[in-house]
């Protein structure tokens, strides 16, 4: 199959990308959107289009196909971040409804592309339900974790739970701090028994419960979890890309076997509080 991603840390054979070109159209653009969308402050068009280019080229050197969401009029700045939007499994691709409403047309943008690449769309969440990708993290292939909380709410939750008879024998909710946007800004998995936590925030039953399967907790440094240091994408297993400039998180990772690529996002990343793994939606795992 040309898809399938229930890991977040087998090898990506296919990711789906997002321009900044595309995403963020212009300055003028950027000028007439950022503040609503609560950016830290308005990025740079030019230097965010160069910022994208060499992230695209980086992992173009690991990963074997990338495709890229073409533009559209119908949604903001916030597109390039197209992790969020959608849920690939086994069967097929779960678009979600996102809780930050300026958002809500995103899932159905990428929802007319998605066959185009040989996937199908197994279903969406609909009504009252929210649920957005960066709260939704894979611990194994048949168990899932979900952030419930300011993106994520409980009949969101229950949809997916529904979405995934078969494919999920166990689903833990988390609930999240009201100060935390999504579960991976508190957890990224590294490996079957590796994983990278913030855990002053990260409630304390769902920590046991991961130690409690005999993965080993690298814990982020307080003075880097702003710069997205929770926030890393696995290439494959103890591989991974991180945001530039938390030294200290990469020496942590480094001496935990883990290989680190570094990038730079000052304008792709940090402005629109989205890390590496938001900027990147996989499509099929090994």
């Amino acid at each position: 199959m040309p898809f399938g991603c229930q890991s977040m840390v087998g090898k990506i054979e296919r990711l789906l990308l997002k321009h900044a070109r595309d995403a963020f159209g212009s300055q003028e653009n950027i000028q007439a959107q950022s503040k609503e969308l609560k950016y830290t402050g308005p990025p740079d068009y030019e230097l965010a289009v160069r910022e994208y280019d060499r992230f695209a080229e980086l992992l173009a050197l690991h990963i074997p196909e990338i495709r890229f969401l073409p533009a559209s009029d119908q949604v903001g700045l916030d597109s390039i971040y197209l992790h969020d939007p959608v849920i690939v499994t086994e069967r097929g691709a779960i678009l979600c409804r996102m809780g930050k409403e300026l958002r809500r047309s995103e899932p159905e943008v990428i929802g007319r592309f998605l066959p185009e690449l040989g996937i199908p769309i197994l279903g969406a969440i609909t009504g009252a339900g929210t649920l957005e990708g960066g709260d939704v993290v894979w611990i194994d292939r048949r168990t899932l974790a979900v952030g419930r909380g300011g993106r994520t709410n409980g009949e969101g939750i229950r949809q997916l739970r529904k979405l995934t008879e078969g494919l999920v024998d166990r689903l833990i909710q988390v609930v999240l701090p009201g100060s935390v946007m999504h579960l991976m800004s508190l957890l990224s998995v590294l490996d079957e028994d590796l994983a990278i936590v913030h855990s002053t925030l990260l409630p304390e039953s769902f920590r046991e419960c991961l130690v409690a399967r005999g993965m080993k907790l690298i814990e982020v440094p307080l003075s880097e979890y702003d710069r997205q240091a929770c926030n890393i994408l696995a290439i494959d297993r103890r591989k991974c890309l991180a945001l530039s400039g938390n030294p200290l998180t990469k020496e942590l990772l480094r001496e935990a076997g883990v290989e680190v690529l570094e990038f730079d996002g000052e304008e792709i990343a940090l402005k629109g509080e989205g890390g590496p793994t938001c900027l990147t939606r996989p499509l099929l795992r090994s």
